[in-house]
């Protein structure tokens, strides 16, 4: 079996192609929701015509995506019977964070058109924060009746905690003074596996983990709001990894390959901007600042690595 058939990393790729756009069109149409009038302005009171109308979008998206994502993969290769597999120690685990952003996101999207419909806050959490979870762990069933691949439960772990982050927080503060970030840097493991981890930056950007970083990024001024601290600063911890051109050290066995690099985790200590939280009266900004705001800003990092050494960038991306 090759390593693209161990993994899924192709897989999981496509479907962030196909999920990533629609959600990037939902945070801009609700952030656009929130500075136009009539229609697009968020409903104080349950509109019935608005839910309807977000549930019924919702589920054509989602039956939709669901339906591409199986004619795009799974009509490609062998079906066999349900089945589970053990792929926790793949990729160090970047791609559970992968899933938990995934999972995170998607359900924050559904919470914030049901909040524009005028849903209880109860509805948004059942109905909205689970979104992401219920549509990635559908694909996970896929996953389970495809004899290349399997249900993974470490996978609907990861889609789990995702939902968990966001729900927690909502319970717990009414708000998300944690956000969950991305940011990505070229690799030189791209080139030695093009088809695997990418042969463009757009690719290398989904493909290719050793370039990815995963942040919790907390927003200071939420949890000390007495404090002189801009309400827009953030202090973010993030995970990486380097050293992978395989999802595991099998590849390096089976291929016979001489000093292949170290595979290494990497921690990170940053700073970084709560977009949302900057003032300007711009609505172009506004909705601009709230539709990239799961990226990371670039800023003063430092770094510890799984060996023990630490290093300080002026600038990690």
């Amino acid at each position: 079996m090759s390593d693209c058939a161990k993994n899924k990393s192709f897989q999981e790729s496509s479907i962030r192609i196909i999920f990533i756009p629609i959600c990037l069109l939902f945070f801009c149409f609700t952030s656009v929701a929130q500075h136009k009038s009539t229609f697009w302005t968020k409903s104080d009171s349950l509109n019935v015509k608005r839910k309807n109308a977000v549930y019924i979008a919702e589920g054509s998206l989602a039956s939709l995506a669901l339906l591409g994502i199986h004619q795009l993969w799974y009509t490609n290769y062998d079906s066999s019977s349900f089945h589970t597999i053990n792929d926790s120690n793949d990729w160090l685990q970047m791609d559970k964070a992968g899933h938990t952003m995934s999972a995170y996101y998607v359900g924050k999207m559904g919470m914030t058109v049901l909040d524009w419909a005028g849903e209880s806050k109860k509805n948004q959490l059942v109905y909205g924060a689970t979104l992401g979870f219920g549509f990635l762990s559908v694909v996970e069933i896929f996953d389970g009746f495809s004899k290349e691949w399997g249900f993974s439960p470490s996978d609907i772990l990861a889609n789990a905690t995702g939902a968990g982050l966001l729900i927690g927080q909502e319970l717990l503060w009414d708000e998300q003074r944690i956000l969950m970030k991305y940011s990505f840097h070229s690799t030189k493991y791209a080139n030695r596996r093009p088809e695997l981890l990418g042969e463009n930056f757009l690719e290398q950007t989904l493909k290719d983990y050793n370039g990815q970083t995963y942040w919790l990024s907390a927003n200071i001024w939420s949890f000390a709001k007495e404090s002189r601290f801009p309400k827009w600063l953030n202090i973010a911890f993030g995970y990486g990894a380097d050293g992978m051109i395989s999802s595991n050290t099998d590849y390096f066995i089976d291929n016979a390959i001489i000093n292949p690099p170290q595979r290494l985790r990497q921690f990170y200590l940053s700073l970084d901007v709560d977009l949302s939280k900057i003032k300007t009266k711009s609505k172009f900004l506004k909705t601009l600042f709230s539709t990239i705001n799961f990226i990371k800003i670039p800023a003063p990092t430092l770094e510890i690595n799984s060996n023990g050494r630490t290093k300080f960038h002026m600038l990690y991306f």
